[in-house]
């Protein structure tokens, strides 16, 4: 049975999206065109794909089968056709890439803008989340995390800083009030702001490390806030003097340097390894890809 390319991709594209109106604004098409290609393919091959409300539009069990065969098998067709960019005086395409969210806030505001006026051709979209996903399965070309969070069959380039800290802040008020912690174990008697996990996992234990010395400190305090985008919650919070926040230096150093929050216990700050951009080994490298690759490579270490 054969089904036309346009189709099948129409259906990918509003199961990635979630809908029809979504789907076409990701694509640059119509719902009504998407709608047409998906009612084609569920035609003829004489099962639905989708359940539809006003509201939603949800995956069958056949739907979810031929989503999960089907991503990876068209990202391989999207490859096959890049060889054509080869024959190009400059690179054009799409790269799509997944990281998360202090990637997109910390990292990716120094590259992107150069590198999209370098390949004025390249159209980059980045989706931003904390999910640890299949790059492939979700239609990506590549993403950004962290050493621990790499597969073995993945490459990896370096980008952005190398070395990273969590750094550890209060309003000077909330300070004021309820005294300045001296040594880690000192946060148990404190209000501390915290994070969780999509998954429903809160996040570990605040590590601290000194001269050698590494100490886990299991906190407890009023809030609790989905990591990634609601972060911005829990640093106004600390602002305004509800308890101690942990964060990336990098989050936290222009409320460092306005004053609006004081470093606690500075010279326990634990430092990490820097972000990795990823993608897999088994396939061949989109030109769009291999440019983004080739300008992060040719930066200057940070």
């Amino acid at each position: 049975m054969k089904a036309d390319l346009g189709d099948l991709n129409a259906f990918v594209a509003v199961a990635r999206a979630g809908g029809f109106r979504d789907g076409a604004r990701a694509g640059g098409g119509s719902a009504s065109g998407l709608s047409e290609a998906v009612r084609r393919l569920e035609a003829q091959l004489g099962v639905r794909l989708l359940n539809r409300t006003t509201r939603s539009v949800v995956l069958t069990e056949a739907g979810l089968g031929l989503l999960g065969r089907l991503g990876p098998a068209l990202n391989e067709v999207e490859s096959a056709l890049d060889v054509v960019n080869g024959f190009r005086d400059q690179p054009a395409g799409s790269l799509r890439l997944n990281v998360p969210v202090s990637a997109a806030r910390l990292v990716l505001p120094r590259i992107v803008p150069a590198f999209l006026a370098a390949y004025p051709g390249i159209r980059l979209e980045v989706i931003a989340e904390e999910i640890f996903v299949d790059v492939l399965a979700a239609g990506c070309d590549a993403g950004i995390r962290y050493s621990e969070r790499l597969e073995q069959d993945m490459i990896a380039v370096p980008i952005g800083p190398r070395v990273q800290r969590f750094a550890t802040a209060a309003a000077a008020a909330y300070l004021d009030r309820h005294g300045r912690p001296e040594h880690p174990r000192d946060l148990l008697g404190h209000s501390c702001l915290r994070g969780r996990f999509p998954s429903g996992m809160m996040t570990p234990a605040w590590e601290f490390e000194r001269d050698g010395e590494v100490v886990q400190v299991d906190v407890t305090g009023p809030l609790i806030v989905g990591i990634g985008g609601a972060f911005d919650l829990a640093v106004e919070s600390a602002i305004a003097g509800t308890g101690i926040v942990s964060l990336f230096e990098e989050w936290l150093r222009p409320h460092f340097e306005s004053g609006a929050l004081e470093p606690v216990l500075a010279p326990w700050w634990q430092s990490f390894s820097g972000p990795f951009l990823y993608y897999p080994g088994r396939r061949l490298v989109p030109a769009p890809l291999r440019a983004f690759v080739d300008f992060i490579k040719a930066r200057p270490p940070e």
